[in-house]
């Protein structure tokens, strides 16, 4: 039996969300997703979002039927605070606090914030993020300890109980892969080597075992890493 509560997917078009999104749509009743245009420089992974979306409901009609609405909501403010080298033209290098300068502050706050206030309106009571503290790029919006506390606040602010489930916070990029292959087989690995975006340079030109991007950034290596792993483990 499937658990009739409503899941909103904090979807970007990349591979972990998409991960995400079918680990959703093998559980719950009925799944939305929601993304945000902040002005990251890899916006075209908001293209992204649309094909992945209707790949998924033409290679698995049994989810296709719970696939509901999406949302895609304009963070531009975001963008515009920001300092980094997800939303400027930068090199990207170690800043001085010992994070990536592609740490964009407040992201996954401001996220789930927003996906808490649709998910009231909607009648979803489960968050669903990407979010990792195992192969990630330390991030501390990330971290499980900030999620669980961000979940408090949320059931508490909105007087209702809301769960955030994070299915990747303690796998590897290898045992991301493997998940896939565990809930769509090969044509769920298919689909997000062919169509899901992780490059933070927004790099499509280059075609590679694992999928799309430039080769050299961190989302990349990371991607690129896990893959081989998970293939390696296959032979």
């Amino acid at each position: 039996m499937s658990d009739p509560r409503t899941a909103l997917v904090l979807f970007s078009g990349g591979q972990d969300s998409t991960v995400c999104l079918a680990w959703a749509l093998s559980r719950y009743a009925r799944v939305e997703t929601i993304g945000f245009d902040y002005g990251q420089r890899h916006r075209v992974e908001l293209d992204c979002r649309q094909r992945v979306l209707a790949e998924l409901r033409a290679a698995f009609p049994q989810w296709a039927a719970k696939l509901g609405e999406d949302h895609l909501l304009d963070l531009g403010l975001l963008g515009q605070i920001s300092d980094t080298a997800l939303t400027d033209g930068r090199a990207i290098e170690m800043a001085r606090s010992g994070l990536p300068n592609t740490f964009v502050p407040g992201r996954n706050l401001l996220f789930l914030g927003f996906a808490g206030a649709l998910a009231y309106r909607r009648g979803a009571s489960v968050l669903v993020g990407g979010m990792c503290e195992t192969d990630y790029s330390g991030y501390p919006d990330c971290r499980d300890n900030t999620l669980k506390a961000l979940q408090v606040a949320l059931s508490l602010g909105m007087d209702a109980p809301m769960t955030i489930e994070t299915p990747l916070m303690w796998l590897d990029k290898a045992d991301t892969w493997a998940l896939s292959h565990a809930l769509g087989g090969e044509a769920l690995d298919a689909l997000i080597v062919e169509h899901t975006h992780t490059c933070y340079l927004g790099d499509r030109s280059q075609r590679h075992d694992w999928g799309y991007g430039c080769g050299q950034c961190p989302a990349c290596e990371l991607r690129a890493r896990g893959h081989a792993a998970f293939v390696a483990r296959r032979t």
